[in-house]
């Protein structure tokens, strides 16, 4: 009776029960699906998040030996030589980067490496023993393909593909045990001329980013031992562009560098500087400022980016510069035009500043106190009658004020004690803060400046790139690159597309004369409205939007299509009032490399197109056709080099490596991989989703699974 009392009520309740029926099964596979792509993301995440040096990373199957000092140390090492020739503002660099086997196994070396942004990057050479096989440049897939292929028939191979403009990966198949293999690729680059000075920049490091978004299915099963982030929704190629980092025991590094640069300036040279690295310099001819640089420290590792800067003497400081190639049928031109410098008007005007400081786990040590240092010196620069706000961002982001508000000594004061007590740690969620500074909050502002303290360490720069031109408006963005390794690339192409100008501090030294050169862009009137006019000959001249110019700042275009006879007028406008430069193409001086340099930056504008809303296929294909012909490494072409005989033995098995990268100088690992989400991966929040969503799925089973057995 009392059994029959109790199932009467079921009874009643049949149609729910056959509700139950269909929803719990359903409930308990959605509960442990997500659960498994959330706990795989965190295996994924932390797996290669750069503890590769201890017992664990053995247990995890990376490829260590004893070092002899109670630590480890790779099997599949890496050394990298640099030769820089300079001639005016042209660079042409060779790399060689040296892998070398000291396994029993035959392996597969992966290694992800840091180019100037601008880098144009047409030559690969792969040399074994005195062998050399020159690359050749392919369709990305096609070299894939190729590679691969090379890879499974025993062949070595190298195959050299581009992640980012300033990124790069780097693989090598069937490296024999105690063997070494020498990968050399060459590129070119135009170099910056600002205040006075030429620059050079080789990135030694790589930042590590913060990967934003939802794990995507297909990375969750495909585990390749490549990188320490798992691929994602909003980052697609995560895996690619996030390489281990090493912790060595006592901090020791990897990855040794040498470094020369052999320098023809052209003029002679009132000072020649190094700021981040110590130098030995041998001057050979004071005259045209012929000089040769090398590392002063010969075992000098990659753990932060070597700027090396010269300017001439006074007198002798170039206005313009003009270079010219015949190649094919194809003549070029790369221009640089220094403006007259623009006097600060009479009158100030007023102006809203919004200050922008990233205070992620990134950012933690050196970089956090140069943010903080930086930001304090500009606050001291506002004015009566001048707004402002601050904003502050990692996983979150918070303002000072809920809208710009009058720089008053009272509202000043509070905003120097909230930058003081800023500390580094989280996340890089930089969207927020990007559209928190781009929101309008006064029409009637003469003038709209956005100051962003970063370095950048972002996976999701195109993103980011098109929300800054969709909701610029009428503000100026000025990017400030904080920290010894940042992505000089996102931080460059946010100021392009701000209409507004890259600083670079990489030193607490440098922090006060960089923000002043800083501050004179940003009280100085821009020239605007700038175009090329070739007198009606049809010219490609890029970029093709020429950008507004600030104090010191020259104006560098390239060019295709004009005759060697022709005079070109560059017009706009300075001070208000109409300015114009006419420039005789018959003075150009021969310059090798000049149309590969056109080329690149072609391709640029392309993709700049492409993150505007233009036809992705109708770029893709443009942009192979380019680089096909000019024979570079872009997004979709890439260079492969294959030897032709079969070295690996069949059935001799081969391990993929990926190689660690040292983390930059001066920042903390465990503020980027440590207790919480950071900048650089989100693997403990995912595991707890996962466990949080396993429990669900125990919970649903627990309640509605049938008591019959139980005691």
């Amino acid at each position: 009776m009392k059994q029959h009392e109790k199932c009467e009520p079921n009874h009643r309740l049949s149609d729910w029960d056959e509700v139950w029926a269909l929803i719990v099964p359903f409930v308990l596979q959605l509960s442990l699906g997500l659960a498994m792509i959330f706990m795989l993301a965190a295996v994924g995440r932390s797996a290669q998040a750069g503890e590769l040096t201890g017992l664990d990373a053995v247990r995890q199957g990376s490829l260590l030996f004893a070092d002899g000092h109670g630590g480890y140390r790779p099997a599949l090492t890496q050394r990298t030589k640099v030769n820089i020739d300079v001639s005016g503002m042209i660079a042409r660099a060779k790399v060689r980067q040296r892998f070398t086997n000291d396994s029993e196994q035959w392996v597969e070396g992966i290694y992800v490496f840091p180019l100037p942004e601008e880098a144009a990057v047409d030559h690969l050479r792969m040399q074994i023993g005195e062998r050399v096989i020159e690359g050749r440049i392919e369709e990305r897939s096609a070299a894939k393909q190729h590679y691969q292929r090379a890879k499974t028939q025993g062949k070595k191979a190298a195959l050299i593909e581009q992640e980012r403009p300033n990124l790069f990966t780097n693989s090598v198949a069937n490296i024999a045990p105690h063997e070494t293999v020498v990968v050399e690729i060459e590129y070119q680059q135009v170099l910056r001329y600002d205040n006075g000075e030429l620059r050079l920049r080789f990135p030694m490091a790589i930042t590590p980013r913060y990967i934003p978004g939802t794990p995507s299915a297909e990375s969750m099963t495909r585990f390749d031992n490549r990188g320490w982030a798992v691929d994602t929704d909003r980052v697609p190629d995560a895996s690619r562009i996030t390489p281990p980092v090493w912790q060595g025991k006592g901090k020791e590094k990897i990855n040794p560098i040498t470094l020369t640069v052999h320098l023809d300036a052209g003029f002679p040279l009132a000072r020649v500087a190094s700021p981040y690295h110590a130098i030995h310099r041998v001057d050979e001819d004071a005259a045209r400022g012929i000089t040769t640089i090398t590392l002063a420290d010969t075992d000098t590792v990659a753990d932060r980016d070597f700027e090396l800067s010269w300017a001439p003497q006074a007198d002798r400081a170039p206005r313009a510069a003009l270079f010219t190639e015949q190649v094919g049928t194809g003549r070029y031109y790369l221009l640089m035009v220094l403006p007259p410098d623009a006097a600060a008007p009479q009158q100030r005007l007023p102006r809203e500043v919004v200050f922008v400081i990233d205070t992620s786990g990134s950012m933690a040590g050196t970089s956090i106190r140069q943010a903080k240092q930086a930001l304090t010196l500009a606050l001291q620069r506002l004015r009566p009658g001048d707004r402002f706000n601050v904003i502050s961002f990692n996983s979150s982001t918070d303002r000072l004020f809920g809208d710009a508000r009058p720089a008053t000594p009272e509202n000043l004061e509070e905003a120097r004690r909230y930058v003081s007590a800023l500390h580094a740690d989280g996340g890089t969620e930089m969207r927020p803060a990007l559209k928190a500074a781009l929101r309008h909050s006064r029409e009637d502002a003469a003038l709209r400046q956005v100051i962003f303290l970063t370095d950048g360490s972002v996976g999701d720069e195109s993103e980011l790139l098109e929300l800054i031109h969709d909701r610029l408006g009428r503000s100026r963005l000025f990017t400030v690159g904080i920290g010894s390794a940042p992505n000089s690339h996102f931080m460059t192409k946010a100021a392009q597309f701000g209409r507004g100008t890259f600083t670079y501090i990489g030193d607490l030294s440098e922090v006060r004369s960089k923000m002043e050169g800083l501050f004179r862009k940003l009280d100085s009137p821009v020239m605007s409205d700038l175009a090329v006019d070739a007198g009606g000959t049809a010219v490609e001249t890029y970029p093709q939007r020429l950008p507004d110019l600030y104090r010191g700042e020259p104006l560098v275009i390239a060019i295709k299509g004009a005759r060697k006879g022709q005079v070109l007028t560059i017009h706009g406008r300075r001070l208000q009032a109409p300015w114009q430069a006419r420039i005789a193409l018959q003075n150009a001086i021969p310059g090798h490399g000049v149309g590969v340099l056109w080329a690149r930056r072609k391709i640029a504008d392309l993709m700049d197109q492409q993150r505007q809303g233009a036809d992705r296929e109708g770029i893709r294909k443009a942009v192979i056709q380019v680089a096909l012909q000019h024979h570079l490494v872009s997004k979709y072409t890439s260079l492969v080099a294959v030897d032709v005989t079969p070295s690996r033995p069949q059935g001799a098995a081969l391990e993929r490596r990926a190689l660690p990268v040292n983390l930059p100088h001066g920042q903390q690992y465990e503020k980027i991989f440590g207790h919480l989400p950071q900048t650089a991966t989100a693997a403990p929040l995912d595991l707890l989703l996962g466990t949080l969503l396993l429990l669900s799925a125990l919970m649903v089973w627990f309640f509605t699974s049938p008591r019959e057995d139980w005691p």
